[in-house]
């Protein structure tokens, strides 16, 4: 996998950390968080659902004998693309495997990032392509 460091600013070349490519993101949570939702509508895509592994953590912290806050926030977005997933299952059935794609917003003390999973590199890259081309647009708003 590649790995490299990037400036805190987002750009157009992700940080590839634990099978995850990050993009820093200059702004509050719920800036990022709009911005995510409105980017992945306005591909015309249907977010299936929004996890809030954020509250779920702080919630259960204690239940599993942790006091360690992790995230202040944090949400993914849970999505498909048909066109892009019948595209990459067509050239593996496996890639089932992937979908749904999700983008993923934390706030930590250092800062809001939004990210996304690293794929299999090949047919995948369409989707990383697809995740790059939505954070990319919800950077600009």
């Amino acid at each position: 996998m590649k790995r490299f460091l990037m400036p805190l600013l987002l750009s157009a070349t992700p940080v590839l950390a634990q099978d995850a490519a990050i993009y820093p993101f200059e702004g509050t949570f719920d800036d990022a968080a709009f911005a995510v939702e409105s980017a992945i509508i306005g591909q015309g895509l249907v977010i299936d659902y929004v996890s809030h592994v954020g509250e779920m953590l702080a919630r259960t912290g204690a239940d599993v004998g942790s006091d360690k806050m992790l995230f202040k926030e944090a949400e993914i977005f849970v999505f498909c693309s048909a066109v892009v997933s019948r595209e990459v299952m067509e050239a593996d059935p496996m890639n089932i495997a992937h979908c749904p794609y999700g983008i993923f917003v934390v706030e930590t003390d250092d800062g809001v990032t939004i990210g996304r999973r690293d794929y299999p590199d090949g047919p995948m890259d369409k989707v990383e392509g697809l995740l790059d081309s939505i954070i990319q647009q919800a950077a600009e708003n």
